[in-house]
């Protein structure tokens, strides 16, 4: 119990603001209890808040699942919440607290907002904008004009996409120091002089002035990695036990998270193999980091790593433990099928994957390039998040200036001495990533194979007459920075009012105060074809893959493809370009400027529906390592 709770205050300790719990429940402050392990133990069932900015009942309530389960809603949150897209609620009691900060440091009251001033502020006040960022506003049933104006500025909510309250004040110190509500402040007067509302510097910029470094990101890593509970190697020699393949026939794999619980193009992959190896009759070790781990790991100090045996979690083990209790549980099989793929090295060191390769009585396998971990640690070679750096040498000038150049020879080492002790067939999902990989490494393989993730097959739907209307233009998928996403919310707000072009967000998670639509579209195991169907059904003119990063496959350009919808790419997409132009399926343009000036002239409703008339395709899905073993033995 004393051990739980250890692993519980490492993860909630940097989160719970001791400050805020005591000044919110004085009973407590009073009996001189620690507020921390209060909180941990108690306070949360009692529904106390542990912060501003998290609210215990509100987090329950928004998520059943996670009340359900009877775990603290903080540390669920920290330890998994977070990373599955859920998001924190603000605590009801924040408003008063921070106010009474804010008047014993100013020793002042508040201006008051007249009603002329709410009158001007409602003229470009955006109330979705606000809402969808403020769920607790929405949630309380305010007044979201009345809630910024009384409260939000002074929380540093924003009024609408284009007015920051950080920049005005930061750039305006005098209105700071008036301590006048900045927003009104900007409509009244700011404007007609010629201040700053929000500063448009690119997304580039902003995405640099967010960069944290990644020792910080790996920090917060070994923190979710102590909270783990590990499990003796006992544990896992009894859990091996059972066999489909009557202890003959192995197939092992390494990635960086568990494909059965990760939604993902390569866990879809890896979940097709899985399936595949199982039909075969041959047994199935899949090794993880039990949390996410951003560097390849060293020695057998690396993080804990979680165990799949035919698709059932059978815990999470230090990397001596799992060591140990393989040897256990492999030392009397027999003669036999072995066979190993490596899809991702992050998270785990080149002497565990030797170590446990060579204890299952392997030495020949796959080494996949799902992405570029082996040429460097920024595995998108995205030089700081943003630009493409093609692997330039070891230690050259580039890699000085990149926040991943101190990791880069951890990475080279640790796959040297991979592939110096293992027999590696290096497999591309693409040529252009295959390509890419042969310009960037001097790794000693055995052989090299390049095995797409899906084709493209004829089709038995038959393209139906488009819908008239204005140019249907989308941006499949998630929206994130190196998937190009501000690119196209930058494009949707340039031609928000242009009546040519309607613009459209397919993905599981709506953007706030964007002039477009979104239609939840999520692709899972049992429903491999989601996103084409969706393309289809929306009778989508063109989509939008413009990734910053040199993609080694990208289902979704796929995808787009065989719904018909033409694609629109820029010139460092890697495979994406590369399928664009070699299968004549849309544009290859040469930077966002010419995207720009393609919709400004119109020149890019030549790729709509009825002037292309374009076929309709299905998806062969690969098998991975499985085809390439059957294509081998036949």
């Amino acid at each position: 119990m004393a051990a739980a709770l250890d692993r519980s205050l490492l993860v909630l300790g940097p989160a719970v603001d001791v400050a805020f719990y005591g000044a919110t429940y004085p009973d407590l402050a009073a009996t001189g209890v620690d507020l921390l392990v209060h909180y941990a133990q108690a306070g949360w069932r009692e529904g106390r808040d542990p912060a501003p900015w998290f609210s215990t009942t509100g987090y329950l309530e928004r998520y059943p699942d996670v009340a359900e389960g009877g775990a603290n809603p903080l540390y669920h949150y920290l330890a998994m919440g977070r990373r599955e897209g859920r998001e924190a609620v603000p605590s009801a009691q924040a408003l008063a607290y921070l106010e009474a900060r804010k008047l014993a440091r100013d020793g002042k009251a508040d201006i008051p907002v007249t009603a002329a001033d709410r009158a001007l502020a409602a003229t470009e006040f955006d109330a979705a904008f606000y809402l969808f960022n403020n769920p607790d506003v929405a949630a309380a049933g305010q007044d979201p004009l009345d809630h910024f104006l009384q409260r939000g500025w002074k929380e540093g909510r924003d009024p609408s996409r284009d007015f920051s309250l950080a920049d005005y004040l930061e750039l305006n110190p005098d209105v700071a120091a008036a301590g006048v509500q900045p927003f009104v402040h900007y409509l009244s007067q700011g404007r007609r002089e010629g201040r700053v509302a929000i500063r448009r510097l690119g997304f580039r910029h902003d995405a640099v002035a967010r960069l944290r470094p990644l020792q910080e990101r790996l920090a917060d890593c070994e923190v979710w990695a102590r909270a783990v509970d590990l499990s003796p190697a006992e544990e896992l020699a009894a859990g091996l036990a059972e066999s489909r393949s009557g202890r003959r026939a192995l197939h092992i794999t390494f990635s960086h998270d568990n494909y059965a619980a990760v939604v993902g193009g390569v866990q879809a992959s890896v979940q097709r193999e899985a399936q595949r190896f199982a039909e075969l009759g041959r047994d199935h070790l899949h090794i993880y980091p039990a949390s996410p781990w951003p560097i390849v790991a060293t020695g057998l100090s690396g993080p804990p790593l979680g165990v799949l045996w035919n698709g059932v979690k059978l815990g999470a083990f230090a990397p001596p433990a799992l060591i140990e209790g393989l040897r256990g549980a492999l030392a009397d099989w027999g003669d036999g099928e072995r066979s190993f793929a490596i899809h991702s090295m992050l998270g785990h060191s080149s002497r565990e994957v030797i170590d446990v390769v060579r204890i299952a009585g392997a030495q020949a396998g796959c080494y996949w390039t799902h992405d570029f971990t082996s040429l460097c640690a920024g595995i998108h070679l995205l030089r700081n998040d943003i630009e493409d750096c093609g692997a330039p040498p070891p230690g050259s000038p580039a890699c000085g200036i990149c926040l991943y150049g101190p990791y880069r020879a951890l990475h080279i080492a640790e796959h040297t001495r991979l592939f110096r002790h293992l027999d590696l067939t290096v497999v591309s999902p693409s040529q252009a990533a295959m390509d890419t990989w042969r310009a960037g490494s001097d790794l000693d393989a055995v052989d090299t194979r390049v095995l797409p993730l899906a084709r493209l097959v004829p089709g038995r739907a038959r393209p139906r007459p488009p819908t008239p209307g204005p140019f249907r233009f989308a941006f499949p998928g998630t929206p994130s920075l190196h998937k190009g996403w501000p690119i196209f919310r930058d494009l949707a707000i340039r031609f928000e009012k242009d009546p040519r072009y309607v613009f459209l967000h397919l993905g599981k998670t709506p953007m706030p105060g964007l002039p477009l639509e979104h239609h939840a579209v999520s692709a899972t195991a049992r429903k491999p074809m989601a996103m084409r169907d969706a393309l289809r059904r929306l009778e989508i003119d063109a989509a939008m893959i413009w990734s910053l990063c040199r993609e080694t496959f990208s289902l979704t350009a796929y995808e787009a493809a065989a719904a018909g919808a033409a694609i629109v790419t820029g010139p460092d997409s890697g495979n994406i370009a590369a399928f664009t132009r070699e299968g004549g399926h849309g544009l290859v343009l040469p930077d966002e400027a010419a995207l720009f000036a393609m919709f400004e002239s119109g020149e890019i409703l030549r790729l709509a529906r009825a002037r292309r008339a374009p076929p309709l395709y299905d998806l062969e899905f690969s098998n991975l390592t499985a085809d390439l073993i059957a294509e081998t033995a036949a």
